[in-house]
């Protein structure tokens, strides 16, 4: 796995969103950008994490952040998990992995004493000028925006 990390300039990606559009890195250039990164949508870790970054949103927005959620999951299931919790946030739906492979969070996990690849829960805080501020490996899915806002 070879994961982005502090100080290294994000390449550009695109991707589409629960709704089809195409989001593109560049779209938040002069913005601060949260990406984060999860396994699965409405799973509870999940939910629990975005959940909180949606109850936080207006003190992130009011910092300067800017939200993007990524997961492999399908368009139908990105846009059922953002219409079910009302995330004001676009969630991209990376099923060619585009997104994941650009900031490197595919790789090995261990789940009840079995071995797989998978995506590693990851968040990365991403200056105006497309360079990452912040990597957080070790999400708090229940309080993440206090590890943002930190």
């Amino acid at each position: 796995m070879n994961t982005l990390k502090v100080g290294d300039k994000v390449p550009e990606f695109s991707s589409k969103d629960q709704d089809g559009n195409t989001i593109n890195l560049g779209d938040y250039k002069g913005k601060k950008l949260v990406v984060f990164f999860y396994p699965r949508a409405n799973t509870p870790g999940c939910t629990a994490e975005a959940c909180n970054l949606r109850d936080n949103y207006q003190l992130l927005q009011e910092r300067g952040f800017e939200l993007l959620g990524v997961s492999e999951d399908s368009q139908k299931k990105q846009a059922n998990f953002k219409n079910k919790y009302e995330f004001p946030f676009p969630l991209l739906a990376d099923e060619d992995h585009t997104v994941i492979e650009t900031f490197g969070v595919w790789g090995p996990k261990k789940f009840m004493g079995k071995e797989y690849d998978g995506l590693h829960r990851t968040t990365f805080i991403i200056d105006e000028g497309g360079v990452i501020e912040r990597v957080i490996d070790k999400v708090k899915t229940k309080d993440h925006a206090a590890q943002l806002l930190n």
